[in-house]
């Protein structure tokens, strides 16, 4: 069945004539009617596994792990390969029998029995396409990356998710929203890039951006320098935190939120203005502002949400065991918010300051970074979150989604400290708890992870099962304002390999 807001289709044996007439419009936006015809034949595996696992999930935490770490270094070692290609670090053993994962990653070792690992993610991209890799767009171009409200895109995973819940909730608000972002509305602390295109609403509306949080805390590391040309050291949130920072909820603009005495006097205000206008009640657009203003105030006064927010108290032990940096307590912040009842939390490994310096775009000093700073940041809070949730009894329950836009080259270049620039053509990803399989290697790449080998898995692919996941039909059309109606993991397929 694939639900159409506004009514239903049902089907059989395949699409009928007519109902491919209904969904015609689809080709004008790279996704034709015969690509889409094909969606429910392309589900991997028998059908009963899919269905076993429909909405298994009630939340999912998206870590996004933005400039893209290298597959090498990371879920798939080749330790076979020259040096060229293996680079300075080796692998280890993990938790799975027969399992390697790279040198840099001891504490996620031990977790691996509890993660289904994907060695062959795969698309035609090698880009920063953030929107890309969490939009149903089913193609794409790098003049629009900087352009987040260019037509052209399509809504993000979290901002689909959150509309269907609404639509599900016919109006009911949530006590926790259905749809948030940490640590800061993304690339909103980069000092000489614009914001970068991904998660937004797109034709669903601003209403359906995340709500973000923001960050206080001053950072207390510099990190080991991006390139040779890099002249200043640079603190990095990410890098490392005073235990007293804390987030705040901002609008959906990534604006923070108005202090309290500012807030009760706006409400005391409207209140009055309330009073004198109350002839405009009944007209539906004053009533519809009503709504969002009452909805806006709900929010920004939410205990609640507050509470979540607030790592402080949780017992110093637990905030260290995540690491005392903005991705650690970022990460506690989201474990927080799904056990509050929330329903998909992004955790973006964001930009700070110069465009590249704090992230995962190892262009150059590629080791050395690696080993002093991204993978030691990584390797504290990733099998933390995966513990935590687990004691908790929550990892059944919620999904845990560790993703990037793309991969790295498999041959290090010459630059200082060694490189790996951009690859598409094959890169990993890992997912845990939520339904998803425990212990699993899911595809293959040749010798020097450069080319798939088995199994190819499109970042689609990942949006429909998530979608899956979190009972909704990854068939599911949306309409665009003018009425155009849109698949919501585009050319994605449920792959029943990750369960």
């Amino acid at each position: 069945m694939i639900p159409l807001f506004g009514s239903e289709k049902r089907l059989c044996d395949g699409f009928s004539r007519r109902d491919l007439l209904h969904i015609g419009g689809l080709s004008a936006f790279g996704l034709t009617v015969d690509a889409f015809s094909k969606l429910g034949s392309l589900q991997a595996g028998p059908l009963e596994a899919a269905a076993s696992r429909f909405g298994r999930a009630k939340s999912c935490i998206l870590l996004f792990l933005f400039g893209s770490p290298a597959q090498h270094e990371t879920f798939d070692p080749k330790p076979e390969a020259p040096a060229e290609i293996q680079g300075e670090m080796k692998s280890i053993p993990t938790s799975v029998a027969g399992l390697q994962i790279g040198e840099g990653l001891p504490r996620t070792a031990q977790v691996m029995h509890q993660i289904t690992t994907v060695r062959s993610m795969t698309h035609e991209y090698p880009v920063h396409g953030v929107a890309y890799a969490l939009t149903g767009m089913p193609t794409y171009t790098p003049a629009i990356e900087d352009k987040p409200h260019d037509l052209a895109h399509w809504p993000f995973i979290g901002s689909i998710v959150d509309y269907v819940a609404r639509q599900r909730a016919a109006g009911r608000q949530p006590a926790i929203p259905h749809n948030m972002g940490l640590p800061w509305l993304f690339g909103s602390q980069s000092t000489d890039k614009p914001l970068l295109a991904g998660p937004y609403g797109a034709f669903l509306g601003r209403e359906y951006d995340p709500v973000w949080t923001s960050y206080r805390g001053s950072p207390t590391r510099v990190v080991p320098k991006l390139s040779a040309a890099q002249t200043v050291d640079i603190r990095d949130h990410f890098g490392g935190v005073e235990p007293a920072g804390c987030f705040a909820l901002t609008s959906t603009s990534g604006q923070p939120d108005p202090d309290w005495q500012r807030l009760e006097a706006r409400r005391s205000l409207l209140s009055q203005f309330d009073g004198a206008r109350h002839w405009l009640d009944n007209h539906p657009a004053v009533s519809t502002y009503s709504q969002q203003h009452h909805a806006a105030i709900s929010l920004l006064t939410s205990q609640k949400i507050r509470q979540a927010l607030d790592v402080q108290q949780e017992p110093a032990s637990v905030r260290q065991e995540y690491g005392m940096t903005l991705f650690g307590q970022a990460t506690l912040a989201a474990r927080r918010l799904v056990e509050a009842g929330g329903k998909f939390v992004s955790v973006f490994w964001d930009p700070v300051g110069p465009f590249g310096i704090s992230v995962w775009d190892t262009h150059e000093n590629h080791f050395l970074r690696l080993k002093q700073y991204l993978l030691p940041v990584f390797d504290q809070t990733y099998p933390a979150l995966i513990r935590d949730l687990d004691e908790r009894g929550l990892l059944d329950e919620t999904l845990v989604l560790c993703i990037s836009e793309h991969g790295r080259t498999p041959r290090i270049s010459n630059a200082k400290g060694g490189g790996r620039d951009h690859w598409s053509r094959a890169y990993s990803a890992v997912l845990a708890g939520g339904g998803v399989g425990q212990g699993n290697v899911v595809g293959r790449t040749d010798r020097i992870a450069g080319e798939v080998d088995h199994t190819p898995v499109s970042p689609k692919d990942i949006l429909a099962t998530t979608f899956h996941l979190l009972g909704i039909d990854p068939h599911t059309l949306i309409k665009d304002r003018l009425n155009r109606p849109y698949p919501i993991a585009g050319t994605g397929v449920v792959r029943n390999e990750l369960f």
